[in-house]
């Protein structure tokens, strides 16, 4: 089922007598698999209004990323948390939709400095489990109406209504990047100099080491904004990061824009076979994580804060040990790839969990948005 309306859509929900599985450009099967009726929000699509001056653009759910950046890339804008895109890394096809962003919360290495997805909502339109439209939030940025609902459906993937129009606050595009690298760092040292970076007042857009890069590991510091500033903020950040080693600055804008879209989607997992888990972590907490999870490879984002792990089968690393060793960190883990015939998020604690129900309950009392998708691992 391919809706085209919003109208449409609440008729599909409302008479539906079973569980409907939604997905927007089908980029991203992540959670535990879902065997209700398909229903696509690819049929909303289209950008409906985009005030450059203002900052701000309003879209269907079901638009492609792809056409909404070409849009604010001709008026030198852009998407400020960086959506990561999936495909490489589930192997899947299609296009990744607006919509199918915010259900997830995408949010890209940039989310140090300038937000997440969640961050950039003014408001949306959805169609809860019940069949009911319901608007929320504004279409200009002084407009914060009914602000906690917009950034409640942000991370919800679909299972308290289907989102059919977004409007967002979108940033001028930088007219220059430029990266740090430094060569050679172990784990520890390098989410040390991460910290460090971030800690400055140069205004690091992006954070990353790669434990396995080329002929070595290597770790990342972006810097965004005029060519004078990128070169008066490296300089500045060589000096601070001298005890780590040499940082040399690469600003060749292909070469730039191609090493953070790897980081972004992480590239390195590619051509892996194994689960990929999503760890959230306190970015000095990170390195001891990897250290005990045996067998596993890692990619720190977010100044460490964000962990992608990659776990090859037989390494002996399960999914137990996994949600132990980050929930004994304050943290939480999700299974992005990997068997989705089993719950792929951590638990929850008690009352979080009695939150979510009541939630679920008011947008869903039926159950029939995604049943079963956000399914959590129970507690040991």
């Amino acid at each position: 089922m391919t809706p085209t309306t919003e109208d449409e859509l609440a008729a599909i929900i409302k008479e539906a007598d079973g569980p409907l599985r939604i997905a927007g450009g089908g980029t991203r099967p992540i959670g535990r698999a879902c065997n209700g009726a398909a229903l696509s929000t690819a049929g909303l699509s289209g950008i409906r209004l985009y005030e450059p001056g203002a900052l701000t653009l309003v879209a269907g759910a079901g638009t492609p990323i792809a056409e909404i950046e070409a849009a604010l890339e001709a008026v030198g804008q852009r998407l400020a948390f960086e959506p990561m895109d999936h495909r490489g890394l589930l192997g899947t096809d299609g296009s990744p939709t607006l919509g199918g962003a915010v259900a997830a919360n995408v949010s890209g290495p940039r989310r140090i400095q300038a937000g997440a997805c969640r961050d950039f909502l003014l408001g949306v339109r959805l169609v809860d489990g019940q069949g009911r439209i319901i608007a929320n939030g504004g279409r200009v940025m002084k407009n914060v109406t009914g602000y906690d609902l917009v950034k409640l459906l942000a991370g919800s993937y679909g299972t308290l209504g289907v989102l059919t129009e977004v409007a967002l606050k979108v940033l001028p595009a930088p007219g220059c990047a430029g990266v740090l690298r430094i060569e050679g760092l172990d784990d520890d040292a390098a989410v040390r100099a991460l910290c460090r970076a971030l800690g400055t007042p140069f205004e690091v857009t992006g954070a990353a080491h790669l434990p396995s890069h080329g002929d070595g590991p290597v770790t990342l510091m972006r810097l965004e904004g005029s060519e004078a500033s990128v070169a008066y903020r490296a300089e500045r950040l060589q000096a601070e990061l001298s005890g780590f080693g040499a940082a040399k600055l690469e600003t060749d804008p292909v070469r730039v824009a191609d090493l953070w879209r790897d980081v972004r989607d992480v590239a390195v997992f590619h051509d892996s076979p194994g689960e990929v888990w999503r760890i959230s972590v306190k970015p000095t907490d990170a390195p001891g994580l990897v250290a005990e999870l045996p067998g596993t490879q890692a990619l720190y984002d977010w100044g460490g804060g964000l962990v992608w792990l990659l776990v090859p089968e037989g390494c002996g690393t399960g999914a137990a040990e996994i949600h132990a060793a980050t929930a004994e960190r304050g943290g939480h883990a999700l299974r992005v790839r990997g068997d989705r015939d089993r719950a792929a998020f951590g638990p929850l604690p008690a009352p979080v969990a009695a939150l979510q129900d009541g939630l679920k309950q008011k947008f869903d009392p039926r159950g029939i948005l995604n049943p079963g998708l956000m399914a959590r691992m129970e507690s040991a």
